[in-house]
C-alpha cells in the first residue's frame, strides 16, 4: 500500500484516463441530450407508431444492463454488419460513445417528459387561444420552461454517465479504470492505486454536486421572483 509510489508513478496515467473519462461523458451527454428530445417528443405525439418506438428504446434501454449494452454494440453489432461489410469494427471509443449516448437518451427522454408535464396546461391553451399552432406552442412555450425545470436533473444524468464510463473499460477503452487496472497489473498496488482512482471520481462529482445545488438555488430563486412580479 504505497501511496506515495502510486502518487509519483501513476498520476500521469490516470489523468490520461480521467481526460477520456471526462471528455467520453461530455461527448455522449450532448448526442444524449438530442436523443432523449426526439424520443420525449416521439413519445408525446399523437402518432402510435412514434409513441411505440419511443416507448420501446426507453423499455428496452432502462431494463437490461449497461454492461450488456456495451457488448452488444462493440461486438454484436460488427458481427451482424460484416455479413454485409467485411472486416467492419467499432473503435472502443465509437462503442463507449455509442452506448452512453443510447443510455443516457433513454434517462433525458423521461427527464424532458417530466419538465413538460410540469409545465402549467394553462399557458399551453393560452398560448393556443392568441392563435399558435400546438407545435409552436410547445416550442416556444412549453419546452424553454421544460428545459429550466429539467436542468438540475441534466446535471445529475451527467454525472450519473461519468460514472459509467468505468463500465466500458471491460471492452478496451482506455478511461481512468482501465488505465489503473494496466498499471495495477505493473504494480500489484491495488488498494493504492483504487483508493486515488476513487479520488479522482470523488473531486469531479463533488464539484457537479456542487455546481447542480447552486444552479437549483438560483432557479429556485429566479422562479420566486417571477411569481412575486
Amino acid at each position: 500500500m504505497n501511496f506515495a509510489q502510486v502518487f509519483s508513478e501513476g498520476t500521469s496515467l490516470l489523468l490520461e484516463g480521467i481526460k477520456l473519462t471526462v471528455g467520453i461523458a461530455l461527448f455522449s451527454i450532448l448526442i444524449g441530450f438530442f436523443i432523449g428530445l426526439f424520443a420525449c417528443l416521439m413519445g408525446i405525439s399523437n402518432v402510435k407508431i412514434l409513441k411505440f418506438i419511443s416507448g420501446a428504446y426507453v423499455w428496452v434501454i432502462r431494463g437490461t444492463p449497461m454492461i450488456v449494452q456495451a457488448f452488444i454494440v462493440y461486438f454484436g453489432v460488427p458481427q451482424v454488419v460484416q455479413v454485409f461489410i467485411s472486416g467492419f469494427r467499432f473503435t472502443p471509443f465509437v462503442a463507449g460513445v455509442i452506448t452512453l449516448s443510447l443510455n443516457a437518451g433513454a434517462y433525458m427522454s423521461e427527464i424532458f417528459r417530466g419538465g413538460i408535464q410540469a409545465v402549467n396546461k394553462g399557458q399551453i391553451e393560452a398560448a393556443r387561444s392568441l392563435g399558435m399552432s400546438q407545435s409552436k406552442a410547445l416550442i416556444k412555450v412549453v419546452l424553454p420552461q421544460a428545459f429550466r425545470i429539467a436542468i438540475p436533473s441534466l446535471v445529475n444524468q451527467f454525472i450519473i454517465t461519468i460514472k459509467d464510463t468505468s463500465i466500458l473499460s471491460v471492452i478496451g477503452l482506455a478511461e481512468i479504470v482501465n488505465k489503473a487496472k494496466t498499471y495495477v497489473g505493473a504494480t500489484y498496488q491495488f488498494f493504492a492505486t483504487y483508493i486515488y482512482v476513487a479520488a479522482f471520481y470523488l473531486v469531479i462529482i463533488s464539484v457537479l454536486m456542487i455546481f447542480s445545488k447552486m444552479l437549483e438555488k438560483r432557479l429556485n430563486n429566479n422562479g420566486r421572483k417571477s411569481k412575486s412580479h
